[in-house]
């Protein structure tokens, strides 16, 4: 388990003021009420993240379609986007010199 599970697993989702929501299954082949309560929720393709108010109604429509989305409070959001973006930092850039192994060949 790394460190950001860890840090979702103790973070309560009742304390957050706003939710980000994604939705990361599809939505053929649920439930129309399923996917009711994603158009409800603006969530129409996979992926794509919405931010609603943490209220008991918007709570209780997403505990009605939890197994198809992911549920972040503004902290885990920051803490999974920092932790993306540090990943990417860490690549170096791959540079390609075509001239060196031209001149390598007809040597």
């Amino acid at each position: 388990m790394n460190a950001f599970t860890a840090y979702k697993a103790c973070v309560p989702v009742e304390w957050s003021s706003n939710l980000y929501i994604t939705l990361v299954r599809g939505i053929p082949g649920t439930r129309r009420l399923h996917r009711r309560t994603l158009e409800a929720l603006r969530l129409r393709k996979c992926n794509r993240t919405v931010v609603r108010w943490n209220t008991p109604t918007v709570r209780g429509m997403l505990q009605q379609v939890k197994r198809l989305v992911v549920i972040e409070t503004e902290e885990m959001n920051k803490a999974r986007k920092q932790e993306a973006e540090s990943h990417l930092a860490l690549r170096s850039p791959l540079v390609v010199s075509h001239l060196a192994s031209a001149n390598n060949s007809t040597q």
